[in-house]
């Protein structure tokens, strides 16, 4: 590697780092409640000593399923990535460098996905088991095919610019590779809610009706532009409760869930819908997307000094970034920065749902928020009481006694 690609390399880290921290300081809310945040609400006030020994039995060994496959699904990423087998994946045939890309890439995820599986039925099982889906066994087998077909889709598009434009531009890849990048992730934020959401749901716009029109005098309220109210068929696969808004720009649309919209009273509804109507007003989804990109500038800096090391090279059968057959360690780095990186997404994230919160309470009663958190939490069988260690690492939303707090304090 030349000492201009490394410069460019190291440059690309730290300003990278910079920037991501600059846009966090400025547009995160750090102290997202006035006068800062209460103690958390005890969960006897808030559940039945039955709701909660439900939900503690649910999560102790879901969490312990997740943390197995977790663990499993590192250990064979860093296996195929840094030793000779990810290399050989493919055999020794030489073929043309894209062809070994996109074949790579769809063989390391497919191991990934079906040494995992066991875990994943596992959870369904359990999910079968407490009510939470009446989702058939064929029907949850199709949407992972279709959740494995995107991502290998996603990531060999990924790879195949990196990969294309080291070998293309063996000094300035790094600059033209984070300028890429930078656009895919501004692009996929933008096409998302049009083209991936539909593969898994169907939608329909919500019927003319008080609810609909009240949902659309909130987000006049909350100076948002709504394209859409859309009603996603999410019942079929699930009985927990949730709206969102997606997209931005001309592809803005409030989703709600049908079973939301037929299993709640309208206030509760308006109060989930206020909550996503507050990240459409912050621009969350773009500010996330920015955070993402700045994010991708570390990683391509990070990526290509890693794979700069000879030890690494040498372990792994491969040339650098130059040799196709480097795909598995790719992916083990970034399966690796994924999760290192999981705390300080989920902290930033952690902030900016909290300021939603409190936006909605600013224009929907804290009664229907208290509620509303309540039942969501009992839907889904939640723990109010999970290690705090987990909330930290692994939770992108407050903890259900601490909004639950929140509201009650605005509200007093």
């Amino acid at each position: 590697m030349s000492r201009t690609t490394r410069r460019q390399l190291w440059v690309l880290a730290g300003g990278g780092a910079v920037l991501f921290v600059l846009l966090a300081w400025l547009v995160v809310p750090w102290q997202p409640v006035p006068g800062g945040m209460p103690e958390p609400a005890s969960a006897s006030d808030v559940f039945t000593q039955v709701q909660i020994q439900r939900g503690e039995d649910y999560a102790h060994w879901s969490r312990l399923i997740s943390w197995a496959s977790l663990a499993v699904s590192l250990v064979v990423s860093c296996l195929l990535g840094f030793t000779t087998w990810g290399s050989r994946l493919l055999g020794r045939k030489t073929r043309r460098w894209p062809v070994t890309v996109i074949g790579l890439t769809a063989v390391v995820l497919l191991i990934g996905r079906v040494v995992t599986l066991p875990f994943a039925l596992g959870l369904r099982q359990r999910r079968v088991d407490y009510g939470l889906t009446n989702q058939g066994l064929g029907e949850w087998f199709v949407d992972e095919a279709k959740g494995l077909g995107l991502g290998i889709v996603f990531t060999s598009i990924a790879l195949l610019v990196l990969f294309g434009c080291v070998r293309r531009w063996r000094t300035w890849w790094p600059v033209i590779v984070s300028g890429i990048f930078v656009v895919l992730v501004m692009a996929g934020s933008f096409l998302y809610p049009v083209v991936v959401e539909p593969l898994f749901n169907d939608f329909e716009p919500m019927e003319q009706g008080t609810l609909r029109s009240q949902i659309l005098d909130l987000a006049d309220e909350e100076g948002v532009a709504v394209d859409d109210v859309l009603v996603a068929d999410a019942s079929r696969r699930t009985t927990t409760l949730n709206a969102y808004v997606s997209g931005f720009g001309n592809t803005r649309r409030v989703v709600v869930y049908d079973n939301l919209v037929n299993d709640q009273p309208d206030a509760q509804v308006l109060s989930v819908v206020a909550h996503e109507l507050a990240h459409a007003k912050h621009d969350d989804v773009f500010v996330g997307t920015g955070l993402g990109a700045f994010g991708s500038l570390v990683g391509v800096g990070l990526l290509g000094l890693v794979m700069s090391s000879p030890r690494l090279r040498h372990r792994a059968g491969i040339d650098g970034l130059t040799d196709p057959r480097s795909v598995a360690t790719v992916l083990a780095l970034m399966a690796l920065a994924t999760l290192l990186s999981s705390p300080i997404q989920n902290t930033i994230s952690r902030k900016i749902e909290m300021r939603a919160d409190v936006d909605a309470l600013a224009v929907t009663p804290a009664s229907a928020m208290v509620e509303l958190q309540r039942e969501l939490c009992v839907r889904s069988v939640c723990d109010p009481n999970g290690p705090a260690w987990s909330q930290f690492w692994f939770g992108s939303h407050p903890t259900v006694l601490e909004r639950v707090a929140v509201a009650e304090k605005l509200e007093r």
